[in-house]
């Protein structure tokens, strides 16, 4: 795709995320939100006012066929995602669709592979995109700690845990899907870390996993330990629970590489490399918007000059592997 106006995006999608998403398009030069869907009018209808999104509807189906798009932004429930990208992609419309792209690896594989190449096909997977990610990926790439022998990364919250009489606990109040899935922080949460250590560490394979619930508030698990490995015979664990006592109420990575000649560590904020002694600090909510400027701004580049996706739908089947990878050697399904 090659023009100089702006790139019409509909948004499918008003729910909390969608604030994210409607900032980082306003920030990505050359493209244009005009057109939004969401079952809830007073959603859709707020967020359209907070952005100046010009045109709303109740559904999908129904933006399609009213406004011309040369690209939809799939933020509605991760249910809803396949039926969407089928119909976008019936219409030759470009996607990018919010991870997990499918409830599960079969499905993304029949979507992937029914979508084709008919139309580009990005999965919106944003925590690579952070800033802190990014460095720390150039430094690996400059050899600043040589080979990568070992590397934890630890996302501890109290989410889960019960703060206010009467109340569901912060996260639920949040996401208060997330009650409701079988399949919960590995396939909603921990996915995003275990793509970003794909995207730092590449090969990566889960060597095993233990899974657990200690939430009554979830149908699923909450708490997961998964034992990695990569080619070259890096090995490292990642760990999560959303129910820890005094833990903060929104997650927060901490991140340790041990290499040959060096150690990159990232925790609260401040990202460190040992061998130089050089230190970089975010902004959380900054950082956190950051990565959605990134995954938009990438997008619509890739977009218009019709290069490959870093997380295109193919791809990120990859990411999918390696969390169907954990659930079966947990047992979790079983």
């Amino acid at each position: 795709m090659t023009t100089h106006s702006p790139l019409r995006i509909g948004l499918i999608g008003a729910g909390m995320i969608s604030r994210y998403h409607l900032t980082a398009w306003q920030r990505c030069a050359g493209a244009e939100v005009v057109a939004l869907a969401d079952p809830s009018a007073e959603a859709a209808q707020g967020r359209a006012s907070e952005f100046g999104v010009p045109a709303t509807f109740a559904d999908a189906d129904a933006l399609f066929d009213a406004v011309p798009l040369d690209a939809v932004d799939i933020a509605a429930p991760m249910e809803f995602h396949a039926a969407l990208c089928r119909a976008a992609a019936a219409r030759g419309i470009a996607i990018i669709c919010q991870k997990p792209l499918c409830p599960t690896l079969a499905e993304a594989r029949a979507l992937v592979a029914e979508i084709g190449d008919r139309v580009p096909f990005m999965v919106h997977e944003n925590w690579r995109f952070r800033p802190q990610y990014r460095m720390i990926r150039r430094w690996l790439q400059d050899g600043r700690i040589g080979r990568v022998r070992a590397f934890t990364l630890e996302v501890m919250t109290s989410g889960l845990v019960p703060d206010l009489p009467g109340q569901p606990p912060p996260a639920l109040r949040r996401q208060a899907f997330m009650a409701r899935m079988p399949r919960l922080t590995v396939l909603e949460g921990m996915i995003h870390q275990i793509d970003t250590l794909r995207f730092l560490l590449d090969g990566l394979s889960v060597a095993g996993a233990r899974l657990a619930r200690l939430s009554d508030a979830v149908i699923g698990e909450d708490t997961a330990m998964l034992l990695l490995e990569s080619p070259d015979g890096a090995i490292g664990t990642l760990s999560t629970s959303l129910t820890v006592p005094g833990g903060p109420p929104r997650s927060s990575d901490t991140l340790r590489l041990i290499g040959e000649r060096g150690t990159i560590t990232f925790e609260d904020s401040t990202l460190r490399w040992s061998g130089g002694e050089e230190t970089e600090t975010w902004n959380r909510e900054a950082a956190y918007q950051a990565s959605f400027d990134g995954v938009m701004a990438h997008f619509a580049d890739a977009l218009r000059r019709g290069v490959p996706f870093e997380t295109s739908a193919a791809e990120n089947l990859a990411t999918l592997q390696l969390v169907d990878d954990v659930y079966r050697l947990a047992g979790w399904d079983q």
